[in-house]
């Protein structure tokens, strides 16, 4: 699936960070992509060992990751099994928008259920994934909240069953 823009709530709980795709920050040399997937296996391997691996510092690494940081480039998070920590609804929603998606993908970007925001092409104009702590707050996000934003035509709701895959390994290119 291609997307235009992704909208990440998940690792700054605090705000959101916007992340688009085309981004216009330089290309990335290959020690950058190197510490990347370094923090890809392990985000807590010490910047000592990513500087041995990679053949720079600790001081160089560090000041790397905090460049990658900054430009948005990559986030450092714990990332949860929604269902440890009280969060037992998880669902995918695909809506389909008249008018503006954009407004419509910044209002569910602002919703702390809403863990991301794709815009699409296909069947739908948006897909969201949404973390709920049961079926009656999952109801009350999709009926009350999403389906009152001006400019939502439709919803379809995926209700997860089971969670079979999650990774965050892809790499770099």
């Amino acid at each position: 699936m291609h997307s235009e823009h992704v909208v990440s709530r998940s690792a700054e709980p605090k705000g959101s960070r916007e992340i688009r795709s085309g981004n216009t920050a330089p290309p990335l040399d290959d020690v950058s992509l190197a510490i990347i997937e370094q923090l890809q296996e392990d985000g807590r391997r010490p910047y000592a060992a990513i500087g041995k691996a990679v053949g720079l510092s600790e001081a160089a690494v560090r000041q790397r990751v905090q460049k990658l940081l900054d430009q948005g480039v990559m986030q450092i998070v714990a990332v949860t099994d929604p269902l440890t920590v009280g969060f037992r609804r998880q669902a995918m929603v695909g809506i389909n928008v008249e008018g503006d998606t954009e407004t419509v993908a910044d209002a569910l970007s602002d919703m702390p259920e809403v863990e991301y925001v794709v815009m699409t092409a296909g069947s739908f104009d948006l897909l969201a994934e949404i973390v709920c702590e049961d079926d009656d707050h999952l109801l009350d996000v999709i009926n009350k909240r999403i389906r009152a934003l001006s400019g939502v035509r439709s919803t379809e709701s995926f209700v997860y069953l089971k969670l079979k895959k999650q990774t965050y390994m892809w790499g770099t290119r």
